[in-house]
């Protein structure tokens, strides 16, 4: 019995992931660009979200990415898909110990990789990891990550928290799927091969 660890995230042509969604979203370390991502939904980023949120089981998330979910969710319409995000087990990464008031929420207290590797042998679930820079990097690094599913977005952003930043451990990518909205983002998902290969174009 293992899970899978499916991030899934917005990203910028530079590969920026911060603060898709809104000015106020994240602006930690001056970021003055949040909200790129609103002029290019359209029908087909709703599509491709929505298929990737059909085959999770539930979410993990970080500390911040929690408070900021949080924080507008429960009082969102049904609309949006307040119900199906709300109902969905929902588990937040911590080092240190927290209430969460959200429903369906389990803390994981302590260090992320040592959580979230148990986290996976004692379960058998497609876990969707959303937004969490800080956290993704503990899990790229401990090779938790299973598959990445990325929008990528027609913008150039210059600055901010990347996906991949300097640093990330090597790993190689088997593409699995990709489409293209009409709005210009290119949807990729990508499952873990292992150890990248080496060889000379010459």
């Amino acid at each position: 019995m293992t899970s899978r660890l499916v991030v899934a995230t917005s990203v910028s042509l530079d590969g920026v992931m911060q603060a898709p969604a809104g000015p106020s979203e994240d602006d930690s370390g001056g970021f003055r660009q949040g909200g790129w991502m609103a002029p290019h939904v359209d029908e087909g980023f709703d599509q491709v979200m929505g298929a990737v949120f059909e085959q999770a089981d539930s979410m993990l998330l970080g500390r911040r990415s929690y408070e900021i979910l949080a924080s507008y969710w429960p009082n969102a319409s049904e609309a949006e898909g307040a119900e199906q995000i709300n109902g969905m087990r929902k588990y937040v990464a911590t080092r240190t110990p927290m209430t969460a008031e959200w429903q369906n929420v389990k803390v994981l207290a302590g260090e992320a990789a040592q959580t979230i590797a148990d986290l996976k042998k004692r379960t058998d679930e497609v876990i969707l990891v959303q937004g969490s820079s800080d956290l993704l990097r503990t899990l790229q690094t401990a090779e938790l990550v299973d598959e990445y599913h990325l929008l990528v977005f027609p913008v150039v952003l210059g600055q901010g928290k990347r996906l991949f930043a300097d640093g990330t451990t090597p790993a190689g990518l088997e593409l699995i799927r990709s489409t293209t909205t009409k709005s210009g983002v290119v949807y990729v998902a990508y499952e873990y091969a292992g150890e990248p290969s080496y060889g000379s174009a010459v």
